[in-house]
This record gives structure tokens, sequence and C-alpha cells, in this order.
């Protein structure tokens, strides 16, 4: 098992945390398997009113696909399994408010999640950023979630600078991807506290404003997730040009913004 789920029936506050941190807690096809059922779980445990997700190891909550997972794909060019599409609260009508806790890097498929949680709680070590571009990759449903949290050239700026630029844990709070930052090892905690709080509150209200908070802009995102297969069809390159180039990533001395 990857993953960890850890309830507190008194709080009503369950922790999620990915437990992979000699991958730096990236996802494989098992743990984006354990991702999905750990949400849907969770939408029949009562006792649970408020979620944390977090990584262990305090070096990284995610860094997105793990990239020695073999993902089949399907031979007709109008067909896609992306593997992380499903591994987010949202995509498996979970509406109890999840609050993601991040330390270290938090990259590429990593938005996958943090685009579903409800707000995000970062300590000082925290960096965010998104090397598709850096590797011959489109980042579709990744910047889409992110456009839903961030402005529009915050979003860009990211996605475009690739591999050689990471959004620190103070100006990601500046740009309102994160809504708190904490000293150093202290996010979980931070975060685990405002879940305590919700927790507290009748879950019918609460579980209604997520539903409400999500539907605020779902218009967009469907939109864009629509455009998002065809838009990684055509712009990625070859398999094993991708990886000559993530072989190259040393080169990249990464600026901290």
């Amino acid at each position: 098992m990857s993953l960890r789920l850890d309830t507190d029936e008194e709080s009503g506050v369950a922790v999620v945390t990915i437990d992979r941190p000699q991958r730096l807690n990236a996802i494989d096809l098992a743990t984006a398997d354990e991702l999905s059922s750990a949400w849907r779980a969770l939408r029949f445990d009562d006792a649970v009113r408020a979620v944390v997700l977090t990584g262990a190891g305090g070096r990284a909550f995610s860094t997105g696909l793990d990239r020695d997972a073999v993902v089949p794909q399907p031979a007709s060019p109008y067909s896609q399994d992306d593997p992380l599409i499903a591994v987010g609260p949202k995509a498996n009508d979970l509406w109890k408010p999840v609050i993601a806790a991040v330390a270290g890097m938090a990259c590429g498929g990593a938005f996958y999640l943090l685009g579903e949680c409800d707000f995000v709680v970062a300590d000082e070590t925290a960096a965010f950023f998104d090397p598709h571009t850096s590797y011959g990759m489109v980042s579709a449903y990744e910047s889409v979630l992110m456009a839903q949290r961030m402005p529009y050239g915050e979003v860009a700026r990211m996605v475009l600078m690739g591999n050689a630029e990471r959004v620190g844990a103070r100006r990601a709070y500046e740009v309102g991807l994160v809504s708190e930052v904490t000293s150093a090892g202290e996010a979980l905690a931070a975060a685990v506290r405002c879940a305590t709080v919700i927790a507290g509150y009748p879950t019918e209200g609460v579980q209604g404003s997520v539903r409400a908070l999500w539907a605020a802009k779902g218009a967009d995102r469907e939109r864009g997730w629509a455009q998002a297969p065809h838009l990684i069809t055509l712009g990625n390159l070859p398999g094993e040009r991708q990886t000559q180039l993530f072989a190259d990533r040393t080169r990249t001395t990464p600026h901290i913004r």
C-alpha cells in the first residue's frame, strides 16, 4: 500500500497521506487506484466530515505521475487514457471538504490533486512548478485546473517556464494558490486545525457549499478539459524524446520566485 488513511472519529477529520517518499510521492498506477478508492470510501464514512491530503517525508507533496509508470494507450487517435484523471476527490463525487497540506515540491500531475482540494496550506519549503513544457509535453488538464485558482498570467508563466522556475510558498500565497503559509513542518498541523473547525459544523451545509463553489467555474473547466486530449495528442513529443529531455534536466538551475 502506498496510501495511508488515518481517521480521528472524535474530531471527524481524516488525513490521507501519499506514502511513497522514496519516489517523492510520485503516483504510479497502483497509487492512482488507491486514491480513487479512498475518496469513494470516504463518501460512505459518516464519521468523517473533513479531510486533509498530504505527502509523506517532507521533500515533496507529490511530483505527479511516476516516470516509471507504463500507461497502455488505445491505438485510436480519438482515445486517450489519462491515469490521473480520477485521482482527485471531486472526480470521485466526494463533496466533503478536502484541504491540502504541502511541504516541499508539488509539481506536474500533483495539480490534479491540488486543483480538486478546496484550499491549500503550505509550509515555507513548498515549491510549485509544472515541468511539462521542458520535457516536450502539453500541460492541459493541470493548467485548466490551476486557471481556476490563479490569475491567467501566473498560470501561463508557471506552465511556460517549465522546469526553469519554482513558485515559492510566499508567491503562491500572493497569487491565491495557497491560503496560508506556515513555518517548515507545520503545514499538516495547520491544515488539520482548519479541518477540525469545519468538521464541527453541520455537514449538510458544508458539503452543499463545496458543491456550489465547485460548480461556480464548472463550465470553463469542462470546456478546457474537452480540448485537453486533442491538444496532448497533437503537442506531445514521442516518448523516447521526452525521456531524453528528462535525462538532461540537471542542466537546468531553477529560479525560485
